[in-house]
């Protein structure tokens, strides 16, 4: 067991000094109105901040007047470098970013670990960025937190779905599902696509979202189950792709950003 999990795309994903993190994510989150209404859920991008951080921010800013509601907060991610089945969880009791340590909700892990699919896989989170780049947004727009971090592996929709219903409805608990959405379109190509797997978002056709639409299409669909399963409505509130914000249209990913208010 490692007592914090240290931060592994520092430097990379997004700047490794404080103060140009800092500086970086509220010029993001500035540049966004925040609204009155918190959301209980979003779903986020997780690229390089030169990437997505944009758009990851228009959802991250409706989290504003809520800082001090807000108390936990549990992420669902996709793995990038590890296959397994199920949920994992992390041993550690803190998560690192150069904004600080940010402590682990035990309490809350181990509701999980009765899920006879989640269980502990540290080499799972141990360099996962599409968790790690939500925490900065996170630190910046919260007050005091603590985090329930859950990397998914091969999980059906329903094993998300009964392990986020654990906590949604929570006054004091935020749902974030990060995912990307097309990879390595040209420009158009990858508007059109989006704008198709957003239409099958809002209207929680989970059964027709798979990893080509969404690389985080686990938690989606877990998500879009629950909504579907509460009569919950989820909107749009941003869509580009990275030729909108770096600049390349030949070969782009998708971000979009969506909330359940």
């Amino acid at each position: 067991m490692v007592l914090i999990r240290q931060s592994a795309v520092a430097g990379t994903f997004y700047p490794a000094n404080p103060e140009v993190l800092k500086q970086l994510l509220n010029t993001y989150l500035n540049a966004v109105k925040s609204t009155t209404k918190v959301p209980k859920a979003i779903i986020v991008p997780h690229a390089g901040y030169i990437y997505s951080g944009e758009i990851a921010a228009t959802a991250y800013t409706r989290l504003k007047t809520g800082a001090d509601k807000i108390k936990r907060v549990v992420i669902v991610a996709p793995s990038h470098r590890v296959y397994f089945e199920g949920l994992a969880v992390s041993s550690a009791r803190f998560f690192n970013t150069p904004l600080g340590d940010i402590p682990l909700d035990m309490a809350a892990i181990q509701r999980l670990l009765a899920l006879p699919f989640v269980g502990y896989n540290d080499e799972a989170h141990e360099f996962e960025h599409s968790l790690e780049v939500q925490l900065p947004f996170l630190q910046t727009v919260l007050n005091d937190f603590k985090l329930v971090p859950i990397v998914a592996g091969d999980a059906s929709v329903d094993e998300v779905c009964q392990a986020l219903e654990l906590f949604y409805g929570d006054d004091d608990t935020l749902i974030v599902i990060s995912s990307d959405l097309s990879h390595y379109h040209d420009y158009a190509t990858a508007k059109r696509l989006d704008s198709e797997t957003s239409y099958k978002i809002e209207n929680l056709k989970y059964q027709q979202l798979d990893s080509s639409c969404a690389c985080g299409c686990v938690g989606v669909n877990g998500l879009l189950a629950l909504a579907q399963k509460k009569s919950l409505q989820i909107q749009t509130i941003d869509l580009r792709n990275s030729g909108d914000t770096a600049g390349d249209k030949s070969r782009v990913v998708g971000y979009g950003a969506y909330v359940i208010d």
